[in-house]
């Protein structure tokens, strides 16, 4: 896989975890790659190393200009001039402190095993054992309230790490992703790997600060992150404040959210839980 990998820097971290985050088909709200990046600025992480985009992506799909557009390089042009055009870039970052590499990229079309390949020979290289994706898809779940989070994983033994914070164990059938494939693979690589999932409005556009925010909560507890949430805790607020504001301007959607606050919160209350106080706690949900 050398061909393609390209290791810039030889930090020296122990016993690393790895954290994808993918631009396309789970990146709803850019839950995925906002994530990722969030975490990257935070952390002041550094570049480790990349991908090479060649053979990996279709440039070219036939099609309507809408559905040719998503496949195509970025470019800016300026009074005539080209000042940048951007083929897909997959890279990665570390942060030595924390014993974190970040991968920041963009789900390849073809080769999945090779593209797969170099993540894991990155793996291999730096004596990473744990890999977790995040990603996100629509959903039904208010903005009001908690993503639900929905994971699976390599082997059975892993989900022992994710069950104190709140998650659910998947159940799906249909289309896969090259994340499937790599956590499906991640054995014969001597590695566990586990996807989180974050279930976000339906009726959301665009970036999703509150749940970039709550994924982060529960990123920070399962990989014991040190870093300050103070800021992302107060643009998710302000985020979930305005966007409140703008359904209650639409007397139908207002009425279907709080159809779906009211069924989120009978499925969470009519839950045995014990102490409720406790329990919330327990999943990361704030009680203020």
């Amino acid at each position: 896989m050398a061909g393609k990998l390209n290791i810039y820097e030889r930090p020296t971290l122990d016993n690393p975890r790895m954290l994808l985050g993918f631009s396309g088909w789970m990146d709803g709200g850019k839950v995925s790659t906002g994530t990722v990046k969030c975490l990257i600025d935070k952390l002041g992480a550094q570049r480790l190393a990349e991908i090479e985009p060649e053979g990996f992506y279709l440039y070219s799909f036939p099609g309507s200009m809408e559905i040719a557009a998503l496949f195509r390089p970025h470019t800016k042009i300026k009074n005539g001039l080209i000042e940048s055009y951007q083929l897909p870039t997959n890279a990665f970052f570390y942060n030595e402190k924390n014993n974190l590499i970040l991968f920041l990229g963009k789900e390849p079309h073809l080769q999945w095993e090779e593209f797969g390949g170099c993540i894991f020979s990155l793996c291999a290289e730096f004596g990473v054992k744990a890999i977790y994706f995040i990603g996100s898809v629509a959903g039904l779940v208010p903005h009001t309230r908690e993503p639900r989070i929905f994971c699976s994983v390599s082997d059975a033994k892993f989900k022992e790490t994710f069950e104190q914070y709140g998650v659910r164990f998947t159940d799906y059938e249909g289309p896969a992703s090259i994340i499937t494939y790599m956590t499906a693979n991640a054995n014969k690589h001597d590695l566990s790997m586990a996807t989180l999932v974050a279930t976000i409005p339906a009726y959301v556009q665009g970036k999703n600060p509150k749940c970039i925010e709550a994924v982060i909560r529960r990123l920070v507890g399962i990989l014991g992150l040190q870093i300050e949430l103070d800021d992302l805790r107060a643009t998710s607020d302000e985020f979930e404040k305005k966007l409140s504001e703008a359904v209650q301007e639409q007397p139908e959607l207002a009425g279907s959210v709080q159809k779906l606050e009211e069924d989120y919160d009978n499925e969470i209350f009519d839950s045995e839980m014990g102490d409720l106080k406790k329990w919330l706690q327990q999943q990361g949900i704030r009680l203020d």
